[in-house]
């Protein structure tokens, strides 16, 4: 499967490919932080099949060993990748230009959800990463 996606204002575009795995909507403060929005679909691909199509995506680290990509033009939020996992990306779903094509699996990081946010999914829950 190869998808394609970028930022709000075309400035970044990038391309995947191989199978997405890890599909999530996360709640933690961080991600909630960097996108502004109260929760973020995430979905994990090889490191190897990320590829940056047009632009340069800026980037900052969120957190000991994390570092966060977004355009410096319109600031959409657009990858993750930890040192713990340096051969996978995480990606903005929303980012993608089909994003129904990775719906998630799962809810992480409950523990941190704002009360005011009600799951009527039926989707897995997880207080922080998956088991």
């Amino acid at each position: 499967m190869t998808l394609q996606g970028g930022c709000t204002c075309g400035y970044v575009r990038y391309e995947v490919s191989g199978t997405p795995s890890k599909e999530t909507i996360c709640h933690c403060s961080i991600c909630r932080r960097t996108s502004g929005a109260p929760l973020v679909a995430w979905f994990t691909v090889s490191a190897q099949t990320y590829r940056i199509l047009a632009g340069t995506p800026a980037q900052f680290e969120s957190s000991p060993e994390t570092e966060r990509t977004f355009c410096p033009r319109c600031g959409s939020a657009l990858s993750y990748r930890s040192r713990r996992f340096p051969d996978e990306v995480d990606v903005t779903t929303c980012s993608l230009d089909e994003p129904q094509l990775v719906p998630p699996r799962d809810h992480t990081y409950v523990r941190s959800r704002l009360p005011w946010v009600k799951l009527a999914d039926g989707l897995p829950e997880f207080d922080k990463t998956r088991q």
